[in-house]
């Protein structure tokens, strides 16, 4: 019993710092949609320009994410967690000095290298430090902090910035981060993987596959169509979710008349609604374990409502409720995707196979405002929700193929 409630605590104590760097990982990604509005007037931007800062954020993030992997695997997470705090803190200290759009592009460029080690980071800490029978609910808490860093983005940006002004707020989160580190810093005993294990495991899975009569290498994981089944799903989800957030508060001003702030805040919502969700989800997970009903189930249900808030005929008052159901679909179907992506990763490449299946998110973040940019800029606001339920809709046949590959047997 006694070892048994150590286990627990240890576990407890690094999900508790996994998941502080994966939550501000995530306020990063929105510090820079929730300023928007000020850096149009400021620089005199297009919201086409606005949505391509954001891609060139996630599309440098999507890089770094599929190559930080195999540095992982190679040196270990630590190190490369801890570039990746101190690179994010240095994109908001460029962003607070910009004079011009060259400027946030670097500053876009510096973020996206530092948003893009966590996946592979994080996920390597938690399936080697965290013991089995708690995964689903590390999964939980960790994806519980990626949305309550999405909830704090706009409203400590928002607020700075309405009581002094953007730089000022930039400014603040690159000393929010700055924190984090030192905390990351101060409890650096606890971040450090097991990279030799890791290796024999590896190691070990080849000589396996060569025992049988299979080629094997570093890249063989890339072979296997669930790793790439997984990639999409990741793809068209953040496509959809990073649409929603960079341009839904413009969109409904346009549609409904609903204020800019107010706007901001429903996002705010949106993710505190995801917060609640992936808790809830965890628990659905580790009692039901049937991911591809849960994930198909939730799909549908956001999928509705999106279509819903691009009628224009829904009353305003109804429309955080709306917000916060979304959030919560997204959020219950988290641990279910993630237990999905544990469940066709081969032994000892866990850096590699995250990196490489959670660029999909970068990329299709990347891709989502980008494009979405180009139909706010042609007066077409509905054309968002409408976008989003598409992207949406397509996930599911993903994840049923996983899920029926799985129980085969098969990657």
């Amino acid at each position: 019993m006694t070892v048994a409630l150590s286990r627990r605590a240890s576990d407890v104590r690094v999900i508790g710092l996994i998941s502080l760097a994966h939550g501000s990982s995530h306020f990063f990604h929105l510090i820079l949609p929730a300023m928007f509005p000020w850096l149009k007037d400021a620089f005199a931007l297009s919201y086409a320009e606005l949505g391509l800062l954001m891609s060139i954020f996630f599309v440098v993030s999507c890089i770094v994410q599929a190559s930080s992997g195999f540095l992982v695997d190679r040196i270990g997470a630590r190190p490369v967690l801890f570039a990746g705090v101190g690179l994010l803190a240095l994109a908001a200290l460029t962003y607070s000095q910009s004079n011009g759009y060259a400027m946030l592009v670097l500053g876009a460029v510096i973020a996206g290298c530092g948003n893009g080690i966590f996946h592979p980071v994080d996920y390597t800490l938690i399936n080697h430090k965290i013991s089995p029978p708690n995964l689903p609910y590390a999964y939980s808490m960790h994806g519980v902090t990626g949305y309550l860093g999405w909830a704090a983005a706009p409203a400590f940006m928002v607020g700075i910035a309405e009581i002094s002004d953007w730089r000022i707020a930039f400014l603040s989160a690159s000393c929010l981060e700055a924190l984090v580190l030192l905390v990351l810093w101060l409890n650096r005993s606890r971040l450090i993987d097991n990279v030799q294990e890791r290796r024999a495991d590896s190691d070990a899975d080849a000589q396996a596959s060569a025992n049988s009569g299979q080629a094997n290498s570093a890249f063989a994981f890339l072979k296997l169509p669930a790793v790439w089944l997984c990639w999409m799903f990741f793809f068209f989800s953040m496509a959809s979710t990073s649409s929603l957030q960079s341009f839904a508060p413009s969109a409904l001003l346009n549609i409904y008349g609903v204020a800019i702030s107010a706007g901001s805040y429903f996002i705010t919502l949106l993710a505190l609604g995801s917060a609640v969700g992936i808790l809830f989800g965890g628990y659905l997970t580790a009692k039901l374990k049937t991911p591809e009903k849960i994930v198909s189930s939730c799909l549908t249900l956001t999928i509705l409502m999106c279509l819903l808030l691009a009628s224009g005929f829904v009353p305003v008052n109804i429309i955080p409720i709306l917000f916060c159901a979304m959030g919560f679909g997204y959020g219950v179907l988290a641990p279910s995707r993630d237990l999905l992506v544990k469940q066709v990763t081969p032994q000892g490449v866990s850096g590699r196979v995250y990196g490489i299946v959670y660029s999909g998110i970068d990329l299709g973040a990347a891709v989502g405002p980008f494009i979405f940019g180009f139909f706010m800029d042609a007066g077409l606001p509905k054309a968002l929700f409408i976008g989003i339920a598409l992207f949406q809709l397509m996930i599911i046949p993903t994840v049923l193929k996983v899920s029926s590959r799985t129980r085969a047997g098969v990657a």
